[in-house]
């Protein structure tokens, strides 16, 4: 299926009119519907009976909470999900979330820490193997290379898995308009996309499953941004793009 793009200012601009008082969404909202978007690509693509056991990397802001989001969501789904979540924002809408995921036991095998030792590559190494699938919430379309430390080192561990691995709208890393910018994130090519709102210019150098998760767009709106306006199956907040 073609589809249009949307580049990194634009889809700025376009979140920040959703959040405006003419639409009216919030913050919460959006990272509520994108989490379940994600969750039920998931759902479609690798379900519960054969790979149940996900460990999620959420990074520290609206991308990874998606992740958090969609770890609530996969945990209703009937998976077993953890979370490694090094660093944690201080704001109302991430605690919110953390209480709501502690509510349903999700582990938490990494919380709020930045470092990263020998031990810590070794748990992590061994957790991975033990999981099913990966989750990729760490950076989204306003990450500025270069990685840090300790997401270089995860994003290493989780190349090298080679488990099935869900990049939420943005393969970590990734520049959000022109794709992989180096040799060695160039390696990086997670299974599954899942672009939220609109996919973005990266996306067309993406070759794995690609859904969209969007549904909060209106046909109106779609229009006035020149963007795709699909048809979601049913009551689903996905639609398959390849």
């Amino acid at each position: 299926m073609s589809f249009k793009v949307l580049n990194s200012k634009s889809a700025a601009a376009l979140d920040m009119q959703l959040m405006s008082d003419k639409i009216g969404f919030t913050i919460d909202q959006l990272m509520e519907l994108a989490g379940l978007s994600v969750a039920q690509a998931i759902y479609k693509t690798y379900p519960p009976t054969k790979y149940k056991k996900i460990l999620i990397f959420a990074g520290p802001g609206n991308n990874g909470g998606d992740g958090l989001v969609a770890a609530r969501h996969l945990k209703l789904f009937g998976y077993e999900p953890k979370i490694y979540y090094p660093k944690l924002i201080n704001k109302p809408i991430y605690l919110n979330l953390i209480n709501q995921l502690k509510n349903f036991n999700i582990e938490f095998i990494k919380f709020n820490d930045l470092s990263i030792n020998e031990n810590d590559i070794n748990l992590l190494i061994n957790e991975i193997n033990e999981s099913d699938q990966l989750i990729d919430s760490i950076f989204g379309f306003s990450f500025h290379p270069p990685l840090k430390t300790p997401f270089d080192i995860i994003l290493k561990l989780i190349n090298e898995s080679k488990k099935p691995i869900t990049a939420v709208d943005i393969p970590t890393g990734w520049d959000v308009d022109n794709g992989p910018p180096s040799d060695s994130i160039n390696e990086y090519k997670p299974t599954m996309l899942v672009s939220l709102t609109a996919p973005k210019p990266c996306s067309l150098k993406f070759n794995g499953i690609h859904y969209l998760g969007g549904r909060f767009i209106s046909k109106e709106l779609s229009n006035t941004w020149n963007i795709d306006y699909p048809i979601y199956p049913g009551v689903d907040q996905v639609v398959k793009l390849n």
